[in-house]
């Protein structure tokens, strides 16, 4: 990363940081303690959640979750990783390009002004990771969606559609672990 780099995230986290202080003052000051300590409590599920997906062996794939609501996107982004164990090495740099193209291909295919949000949730299982893509919004243009996804199959990433319509994509991806040695 390029000092120039740091210094963006640096600034794009100050800013979250401050927005979730000022959040957490201003029910404070409307006397509304119990929704203070909710957002609290959110703000350290969050912290809990980017500490796991910090944790994988997916440095590209992390710094893309952690830096995606910070860019031009037509959505919403939350994720989720579901175990706290080890994670045994993936093709990081197949699965960054490949939700690099989804997020792509999502992004000119959904209302600009809708209400769109895009939840990952990250399921490491004996053989591999499952990785679920939950959109939910509204889907303008599906042949896009469905150029991708006919496109971008293949024996290092197997995807299934699990639900599509005009308000929610749904994809489970499965991606093997790497051999060791």
């Amino acid at each position: 990363m390029k000092d120039l780099d740091i210094v963006e995230v640096l600034r794009h986290s100050r800013h979250d940081w401050l927005n979730r202080l000022q959040l957490i003052k201003g029910n404070l000051d409307l006397n509304k303690i119990d929704r203070a300590k909710e957002i609290i409590d959110e703000i350290v599920i969050d912290t809990q959640q980017e500490s796991k997906l910090s944790n994988l062996q997916m440095p590209m794939f992390a710094s893309l979750l952690l830096k995606s609501n910070w860019d031009q996107h037509h959505f919403q982004l939350e994720f989720e990783v579901l175990s706290d164990g080890d994670f045994i090495k993936t093709d990081d740099l197949l699965l960054t390009n490949w939700t690099k193209s989804l997020f792509l291909h999502l992004n000119q295919a959904i209302e600009v002004f809708g209400e769109n949000h895009l939840s990952i949730t990250i399921d490491p299982q004996i053989d591999g990771a499952r990785f679920f893509f939950d959109f939910s919004g509204i889907i303008i243009k599906s042949e896009l969606i469905e150029q991708f996804l006919s496109e971008s199959q293949g024996p290092e990433l197997v995807h299934e559609v699990k639900e599509f319509s005009e308000n929610e994509l749904a994809l489970e991806v499965f991606m093997p672990f790497l051999k060791r040695g």
